[in-house]
């Protein structure tokens, strides 16, 4: 039976770097993003890569990975997450993310879930929601 925990992030840095020509449509960036989850999951610095195909200027989708360090629900680790998201001008930013399997550590060992939010530009910190379990 799966858990259901949430909490809040916040984007501590982020930068962005093109993979494609300036001008080049579409445009593929490679961003390197710090961010700090409070709630269900704890974790002061996570280290995420996020590569993303922008179709317009402000429309596009991402796929990346994103390492937490700290604890989930009281019980200390880490595990990697795998992302997929999309965006667009009249829509909020949108992400899913799933356990990668095998790679939690710790009181994680044997950690599977799969988690959601969704962004809407300027309004921070962002809500998530994550269904775990653990073996």
């Amino acid at each position: 039976m799966s858990t259901r925990t949430s909490g809040h992030f916040t984007f501590a840095d982020w930068e962005e770097s093109a993979l494609t020509p300036e001008g080049a449509h579409p445009r593929l960036t490679r961003a390197s993003v710090v961010n700090t989850f409070t709630g269900g999951i704890e974790a002061a610095a996570t280290a995420c890569a996020y590569t993303t195909a922008y179709l317009t200027a402000d429309a596009g989708h991402f796929t990346g990975a994103e390492v937490f360090t700290g604890s989930l629900d009281g019980r200390k680790g880490s595990f990697v997450a795998e992302e997929r998201g999309s965006f667009g001008p009249d829509a909020p930013l949108t992400c899913t993310f799933e356990v990668v399997p095998g790679s939690g550590t710790g009181e994680l060992a044997g950690l599977r879930g799969t988690g959601t939010f969704t962004y809407r530009h300027g309004e921070t910190p962002v809500a998530y929601t994550f269904d775990y379990e653990l073996d």
